[in-house]
């Protein structure tokens, strides 16, 4: 009976932000380990769909970092990065194409209309969704790099994205968009998960990581950033290296009309419930000013 008694006691506790997010729109960046461990992608599917049926309309963008290593690596071809961004020359993009659209999108999919849910896989070049053009050459401590077919977004069209919520399906994109001439580009996944947040004025931005999210020097971990407190860490060196790009990101999303954005650990179960629906949360909240008290 006590265990009984805690779970009504959850349930009680998720019960105001059930009602104030409900038809609100989420946008998951789903990545790192929980796409790869079998329990961690069931916890997550799971809770999608349960987003879902709380009347909450989520949106999935997925990485594929390691998924696209393991296939280059096979076929012979290697993989190089530079300052995090990964070097896509033409042969390397046919496999990011492949891999992305062709195995995991789809595989995101099934999961989630096995666990009940209706799904639709798209990549950013499905009905213009994404329009970007190529980076420029990147500086480095070596010299000017150019990164091949690696973009930057410069617009989104969200019509195809609104007619899926509308009919109460969950949009699962693949960061790939398409340039002037419909060619495909190479788009960090993160950036896309901002960047589309914005353009549907989305309640809120969860992007998974796999660190339990922003942590101090000491690293403890920092519950709640704004955006003057994110510069101070990084010009002190508290915010660093794959984080930089993560908060980076959160806070255009911000400034684009997001609500509130969170960095969440997905080697945890059910992160984006515990993050969400309890008031203490697991990972760290970026938002516009202090003192909002609101999840």
């Amino acid at each position: 009976m006590e265990e009984l008694i805690k779970k009504a006691a959850v349930l009680q506790e998720a019960l105001p932000y059930m009602r104030r997010f409900q038809g609100r729109t989420f946008v998951i960046k789903y990545g790192g380990h929980a796409m790869t461990e079998k329990l961690l992608q069931e916890s997550f599917a799971r809770d999608v769909v349960l987003l879902r049926y709380m009347g909450i309309q989520p949106i999935v963008v997925h990485g594929g970092g390691p998924q696209i290593d393991a296939t280059l690596a096979r076929l012979g071809i290697e993989a190089k990065r530079v300052d995090g961004l990964r070097i896509t020359d033409e042969d390397t993009m046919e496999v990011v194409s492949m891999v992305l659209r062709g195995k995991v999108n789809r595989e995101i999919v099934a999961m989630l209309q096995r666990h009940g849910g209706r799904a639709v896989g798209l990549s950013g070049i499905d009905d213009g969704l994404l329009l970007a053009e190529k980076l420029a050459p990147v500086k480095t401590a070596t010299g000017m790099v150019d990164t091949g077919r690696v973009g930057a977004i410069k617009d989104v069209r969200t019509e195809a994205l609104r007619a899926l919520m509308a009919s109460n399906v969950i949009p699962v994109i693949s960061p790939i968009a398409g340039d002037a001439e419909g060619r495909p580009l190479n788009i960090n996944a993160d950036t896309v998960a901002g960047e589309i947040a914005a353009a549907v004025g989305a309640e809120k931005l969860i992007l998974m990581t796999d660190t339990e999210g922003v942590l101090d020097g000491n690293k403890q971990l920092l519950k709640s950033l704004t955006p003057d407190v994110v510069k101070r860490y990084k010009s002190e060196g508290v915010i660093v290296g794959g984080m930089i790009p993560k908060v980076d990101c959160a806070i255009r999303a911000l400034f684009g009309g997001v609500n509130k954005c969170h960095i969440i650990d997905g080697r945890r179960q059910h992160a984006v419930l515990l993050e969400i629906f309890t008031d203490s949360g697991v990972g760290t909240e970026i938002v516009r000013r202090s003192g909002s008290t609101s999840k």
